[in-house]
């Protein structure tokens, strides 16, 4: 873009773009390109109404708008909200290795952000499912930290203590929460319709074995919430947590791989490990000196790869009726070490 006075300055094109973060909650430079190509349309069209330029207007194409525009106008906006406080805070995807841009509300609870529409029976719901995935199915055996529809309809309502009277249940339940026992659950219609909006307004992401987990945005905006959650703030150095790192990236790891010494608390990234491993010359763990193998792993592989789920599939062909299985797998039903038949 030749108009360098939109990179330096705060008007109303940035002001637009502030308006498209809001609406999306978070943003990627892919798909960052069509929303600035179009403001910076809008905004060379209106210079050339103010009679402020003697050029025609020329229409601005997504593959225009370069990195370094897209960067700019973030921090601007970044800067223009530090105020209010709120701020932009990015992470590097797991998976597409995307970096994934999100606006944050740094004084508000991030679960208080999450239940902004949704109803208490809801929110109870959405804090079981995180409770499952960070607690339940992330266990020294097996981190798997995520969980398929089944499993997440089985949390539709709470689960009852020993004195017959809702509960939480482990985890964020745990931290302050009020008591839901006179809540009465979502329906099973109901549990589909949360986890869709979750995926649609990006806090949870739906792979194409069904599993889900938490997003790159929940990730960002949760990191702090999830360690006080599942943490132990009293573990030793070294003591395996619920809530692990990267070795290299230091971000959070829900998807990746994992030392193969159980009470290891080594993890990396895929997208991590070949520039990890570049620049050492034996790959063991950085820790323990364990072998690395790379087969063992942390995400929804440590069940899909096991040869208890691998059996499952080809016995139910298409897939029908694996999701008991699965559960078996991650309960403990199923050992992930287990020989072939």
């Amino acid at each position: 873009m030749e108009d360098e006075d939109i990179s330096h300055h705060y008007d109303n094109s940035h002001r637009a773009f502030l308006q498209a973060f809001m609406a999306r909650g978070t943003m990627t430079f892919n798909q960052a390109q069509p929303i600035l190509a179009a403001i910076f349309t809008a905004h060379d069209e209106n210079e050339h109404k103010k009679g402020n330029s003697d050029e025609e207007p020329e229409v601005t194409r997504p593959e225009q708008v370069t990195r370094e525009d897209f960067e700019s106008y973030v921090s601007a906006v970044s800067a223009a909200i530090s105020p209010f406080d709120m701020e932009i805070r990015s992470i590097t995807h797991q998976v597409s290795k995307e970096r994934v841009y999100s606006l944050i509300n740094m004084t508000s609870d991030p679960m208080t952000q999450l239940a902004t529409l949704r109803s208490a029976e809801e929110m109870a719901f959405v804090r079981r499912v995180i409770d499952a995935m960070f607690d339940r199915y992330n266990s020294p055996r097996m981190e798997v930290l995520c969980l398929d529809g089944m499993q997440a309809n089985k949390l539709r309502t709470a689960p009852r203590n020993e004195d017959g009277e809702s509960g939480n249940g482990n985890g964020a339940g745990e931290n302050g929460s009020q008591a839901v026992g006179s809540l009465k659950g979502l329906k099973s219609s109901e549990v589909e319709q949360v986890l869709r909006g979750l995926v649609d307004e990006g806090w949870f992401e739906r792979s194409r074995a069904g599993f889900y987990s938490l997003s790159a945005r929940a990730l960002t905006e949760l990191r702090q919430w999830l360690v006080d959650a599942y943490n132990d703030p009293e573990a030793g150095d070294g003591e395996w947590q619920r809530v692990k790192f990267c070795e290299a990236c230091r971000e959070i790891v829900t998807v990746g791989q994992r030392c193969a010494e159980r009470d290891c608390c080594i993890r990396l990234h895929d997208i991590c490990q070949e520039a990890f491993w570049r620049t050492r010359k034996e790959r063991v763990c950085p820790r323990c000196s364990t072998g690395w193998t790379g087969k063992n792993f942390v995400g929804e592989r440590a069940v899909t790869e096991t040869e208890a789920y691998q059996r499952g599939r080809r016995r139910s062909g298409r897939g029908g009726g694996r999701s008991s299985l699965v559960e078996d797998i991650m309960d403990g039903g199923e050992d992930e070490d287990e020989d072939e038949e």
